[in-house]
């Protein structure tokens, strides 16, 4: 990819930010959580996620995993996950027993959301390559996951196994039923 200039990757995220949330807003409402689709990602907005957004742009992946890379840490990612009850670290705490930091299970309507998000990211930056088997492929061959709740970790494969083999509209209406139970 060629190097870009300022201008273009404070365009380029904007527009990335904002076609992503609009993606995660239309896979909501077919969950029926639309409220929580409308306040989506909002903290992509702000400063500390927003420049940092642009600063390592290149339009062909997450800015935080160059940030990473450069930094050793993200500070953008820090800063969103806790502001966004959509990811499973949002859901970690200090377990006395353990004597160690742990994930705990996601509750329905933030699990769901994390779905719609997921899928709407493989589109984003997959683009013309994107599959309904792509969202499931990503998280199957991450290590993040064995740090999740296993509960958390088994729902999220469930649905995006369903969408993988049954498409979107199946995915979607379970995920609403799910939800609603």
């Amino acid at each position: 990819m060629r190097h870009m200039n300022g201008f273009e990757r404070f365009w380029g995220h904007l527009r990335t930010v904002t076609r992503h949330r609009h993606k995660v807003i239309a896979h909501c409402a077919k969950a029926g959580i639309l409220w929580q689709g409308l306040r989506h990602d909002l903290s992509k907005y702000s400063p500390t996620e927003f420049f940092q957004g642009v600063r390592y742009f290149d339009g062909t992946h997450s800015p935080t995993e160059d940030e990473r890379r450069t930094e050793g840490y993200s500070l953008a990612w820090m800063h969103h996950k806790g502001r966004n009850r959509h990811h499973w670290e949002y859901w970690t705490d200090y377990s006395i027993e353990q004597q160690a930091y742990i994930a705990m299970p996601m509750p329905k309507r933030y699990l769901a959301e994390m779905l719609c998000d997921r899928v709407a990211a493989s589109k984003i930056y997959k683009g013309a390559a994107y599959t309904d088997a792509s969202p499931l492929e990503y998280l199957l061959h991450g290590k993040i996951r064995d740090c999740m709740h296993p509960d958390t970790q088994a729902t999220l494969e469930r649905f995006l196994t369903l969408l993988r083999d049954e498409g979107e509209d199946a995915m979607f209406a379970a995920l609403r039923r799910w939800v609603r139970e």
